[in-house]
């Protein structure tokens, strides 16, 4: 499977590359589009972004939200729903649940967030009578591309568990292992980052760091090589490993960066985009169906590089893939 390219975010630096959505569209191009519930898109952004993948053939969007107040804001900025399957809830806390179950009866094959609080939508999502849940911890991956570095990356987790657990470190490994097998890295390397490449018993990212190497040796961990603690310079640089005298099969190519925590991945991703100039996307893993989980500064363009995603991880579901 090639490699995807994705979209600059808006406000980020100039990219190196002008095609990422046309080259993640053209990838995608003969899938069928996949169902989602759009939950409560009731600002122009979040509409017009679900509106832009029906066009591009990606999703088949479920507008899930009070209908006179999404009719209000497609007039208003100019947007056209028709031929859009509206499903009426008065309020975001409604929308969000009623989306919820309908991927749990398989109504929907995706969900996607609109304009309402991540907590209120990923809340609705966990309800254990929703059936959504699966054995692993929900997370987050970014996507990433830039300039600097040859291949897509991904960042996990920047955007939902705030301070894991080695136990919530060992799902959001596997959680990013899983989508990079979707995009068609079939070993990925995956890099465990801390401020330092050394166990050190005052720093507990590092003592994590090395338990979850030790958890992919006795096979707790599958499907990719591990390696940490390491730095981000000698994760991503071949010469910063070197000159660390760092022997390893991942160092300075990593295809997966994990983070200690999501303030710090927040922050990594956020400077990749808006300095670094990178292209991103962003996919909750862990459900029984694809989470599109945006930002209220994400892109249109983002947005609709994160639904391909979340249309590749569909299709794989379909086809009994692991996800």
């Amino acid at each position: 499977m090639p490699e995807p390219t994705l979209p600059p975010s808006e406000g980020a630096a100039p990219s190196h590359s002008h095609s990422g959505v046309s080259r993640l569209i053209a990838h995608v191009r003969g899938m069928a589009p996949v169902r989602t519930a759009v939950v409560h898109p009731c600002d122009a952004l979040s509409l017009g972004g679900a509106l832009d993948a029906r066009a591009a053939g990606i999703i088949t969007p479920v507008l899930v939200a009070p209908r006179a107040k999404l009719g209000r804001i497609a007039q208003e900025a100019g947007l056209d729903i028709t031929g859009c399957e509206v499903v009426d809830a008065p309020h975001s806390h409604a929308a969000a649940a009623t989306a919820a179950q309908l991927a749990g009866k398989g109504e929907v094959q995706a969900l996607m967030k609109g304009s309402l609080h991540s907590d209120e939508f990923l809340a609705a999502i966990l309800a254990p009578e929703v059936g959504l849940r699966t054995e692993r911890r929900l997370s987050h991956c970014y996507l990433m591309q830039t300039a600097s570095y040859p291949r897509p990356f991904i960042i996990t987790d920047a955007a939902i568990n705030i301070a894991p657990t080695l136990t919530d470190k060992a799902d959001i490994v596997r959680n990013a292992i899983a989508l990079a097998h979707v995009i068609g890295v079939a070993q990925p390397r995956v890099a465990i980052l801390a401020a330092v490449e050394v166990v050190n018993p005052r720093m507990p990212a590092t003592l994590d760091a090395a338990a979850l190497c030790k958890m992919a040796d006795r096979g707790q961990i599958t499907g990719a090589l591990l390696d940490g603690p390491l730095a981000f310079d000698n994760a991503v640089s071949p010469e910063a490993a070197r000159v660390k005298g760092i022997a390893s099969s991942v160092a300075g190519q990593a295809d997966v960066l994990v983070v200690p925590d999501l303030e710090s991945g927040n922050m990594l991703a956020k400077q990749l985009e808006y300095l670094g100039g990178a292209e991103s996307a962003g996919i909750v893993m862990g459900a029984r169906v694809p989470i599109v989980l945006t930002s209220r500064s994400d892109s249109r363009a983002t947005r609709l590089a994160s639904c391909a995603v979340a249309l590749m991880l569909a299709h794989a579901q379909a086809q009994g893939q692991p996800s």
